[in-house]
């Protein structure tokens, strides 16, 4: 007999959701990489490109996220949904990071990429010592994305408008900062 899905399911699912770790990428991750990597939904807004073949996949995990300075797995139970990265910036702007983060469409809403950020925020500026500032662009037709860095203890600075070129559309976006002297949530 077929049970209905119930209160104690959704509980239960957002438990299991609530409990995420964040490591390096190996390429035995590329399986789970295709799940969200595939996604148009995901990869519209972020750097990632929507693949369609394992084989880019395989490199691209190999050639940017591999030797990446800091980029790191959003995992559920050791399998990536997702990744989080901060990539630092010139020798000029040395106190100054980006960061950049995705999660499978499944896991929207969960407030598992909000703790990752938190995460990242809570151990980047004791691993990078030199970094003063984290900030975050994020297109501003994303306002799910605009939430996670407010939840996250971001402060929206403002908009940029016509930024940058992302699949043939200049974007507008929004920028985002945490200060390594600012509390954290």
């Amino acid at each position: 007999m077929m049970r209905n899905s119930s209160k104690s399911d959704e509980k239960e699912s957002e438990e299991a959701f609530s409990v995420i770790s964040l490591r390096p990428f190996d390429l035995s991750d590329v399986d789970d990489f295709m799940v969200w990597a595939t996604e148009d939904r995901v990869c519209r807004v972020c750097s990632v490109v929507t693949f369609t073949c394992r084989e880019d996949a395989v490199n691209y995990i190999k050639v940017s996220f591999i030797p990446h300075p800091w980029c790191r797995a959003i995992c559920i139970k050791n399998r990536p949904i997702g990744f989080i990265k901060v990539a630092p910036n010139t020798d000029a702007d040395i106190c100054r990071g980006d960061l950049g983060y995705a999660i499978a469409s499944k896991y929207w809403g969960h407030g598992i990429a909000t703790q990752a950020v938190k995460m990242v925020v809570s151990s980047i500026f004791s691993e990078w010592p030199h970094l003063e500032r984290l900030q975050a662009l994020v297109d501003v037709e994303n306002p799910a994305s605009q939430r996670v860095l407010e939840k996250a203890g971001f402060q929206r600075e403002g908009v940029f408008r016509k930024f940058f070129i992302h699949r043939g559309r200049t974007r507008d976006m929004v920028i985002f900062s945490s200060l390594s002297t600012e509390p954290k949530l």
